[in-house]
């Protein structure tokens, strides 16, 4: 068997989250036209059965961890920084690596950038790529004055990223099926020239061309090796997450351009009901309830007053769209109570935007659990 960890890399809105969705055939990321949308790293696990036939067509059994990262753009405050990290997290355990670009934009490509100039942040075959993770998130929010000094376009950084890397890499084209074929030789010739692929793979993940193809080649090169996860999960990420996304999936399609970017969601309470056994005789036993409380967290009391609408009516309409995709997520009905607090500049807090990473929630939680446990035996 093989199996091995596959980070996904590109530009905002370059259809990483599609992608994965499209791999797993599950909803693994939140997806929006909004760009960042992608905050934090995800897994995406695809299992892969093995095929017997001719030599040529044999393939053996695979498990492929593919880790959705944020979109590479440039750092302007303390959240921005931290997704960048979470790039350079996912680069430190990684068999393979896939850019996508965007088939549909102009590439911006001018002059090899190096990240680690750029940035202060070497790449991860440096050496050092432990003890400067850290320093890339601390690094001070750049001036008005010299914000675009930084690196001349995130193609550029993103090249500067993967010629650091010791692994192959693979160039995904996507939205192929929005350009003209004759497009796309051109923008090949483009990037080759940045780079020397180990394979150029077209796909459309909406349309899933491609992507029988990217699996295959992505099995010929992972090693041999056992099972990360059970054969039954697709993802890494808990379901309380999984439903804060859910809801800053539905802010992001509701709200403007403004809002979605100073928005922030944390699941303050997570009811999981008592599983209701089946009836054997008469009508099936109503699906049982989640009760879930959720907060909203914004920069500024204007934002506070988009989010909440005209008599509740936008926190409605954002409910009311999240709701529907966790009742799908969970299996069960649920009850959404949400509330919008106004938590000033948040994006520039380190401590609040670390609070977000689902790991540390988990961390809280079992910490929380086991401070309870002397008062319960006390009792």
């Amino acid at each position: 068997m093989k199996s091995g960890f596959v980070a996904i890399l590109g530009r905002p809105n370059a259809g990483k989250s599609t992608l994965l969705n499209a791999l797993t055939g599950e909803k693994v990321a939140i997806v929006s036209a909004k760009p960042q949308t992608t905050r934090n790293r995800i897994a995406g696990v695809v299992e892969v059965p093995a095929k017997k036939g001719a030599r040529r067509d044999s393939q053996p059994a695979a498990q492929i961890v593919f880790v959705d990262t944020p979109g590479i753009h440039k750092p302007g405050s303390h959240l921005d920084r931290r997704m960048l990290q979470e790039v350079y997290e996912a680069l430190e355990t990684r068999d393979l690596v896939l850019v996508l670009m965007d088939a549909t934009r102009r590439v911006q490509l001018e002059a090899a950038a190096e990240p680690a100039k750029e940035l202060g942040v070497p790449g991860p075959d440096s050496g050092t790529w432990d003890s400067t993770v850290a320093q890339a998130v601390d690094l001070p929010a750049p001036s008005p004055k010299h914000e675009r000094t930084n690196w001349a376009s995130e193609d550029e950084f993103l090249f500067g990223l993967i010629r650091k890397l010791d692994c192959p890499v693979f160039l995904l084209l996507t939205k192929i099926d929005l350009v003209p074929k004759d497009h796309l030789l051109p923008l090949i010739d483009t990037l080759t020239r940045q780079f020397s692929f180990a394979q150029i793979i077209p796909v459309s993940a909406r349309k899933r061309d491609g992507l029988d193809l990217l699996v295959r080649k992505i099995v010929e090169v992972l090693p041999t090796g056992e099972r990360y996860y059970p054969k039954d999960q697709y993802t890494d990420q808990p379901q309380r997450f999984m439903v804060a996304e859910l809801i800053r999936e539905s802010i992001l399609v509701e709200t403007g351009e403004e809002v979605p970017y100073a928005s922030a969601v944390v699941i303050e309470q997570f009811e999981e009901p008592e599983p209701v056994a089946p009836r054997k005789k008469g009508p099936p036993a109503r699906l049982p309830l989640t009760r879930i409380a959720a907060a909203i967290y914004c920069e500024r009391n204007g934002q506070k007053a988009i989010l909440i609408g005209k008599g509740g009516s936008k926190l409605k309409e954002i409910g009311t769209g999240a709701r529907r995709q966790i009742e799908s997520l969970l299996g069960t009905r649920v009850y959404l109570e949400l509330h919008v607090i106004v938590e000033p500049n948040w994006r520039e807090s380190k401590s609040f935007v670390e609070s977000l990473d689902w790991r540390n929630q988990l961390e809280r939680l079992a910490d929380d659990q086991i401070t309870e446990k002397p008062s319960d035996a006390a009792e």
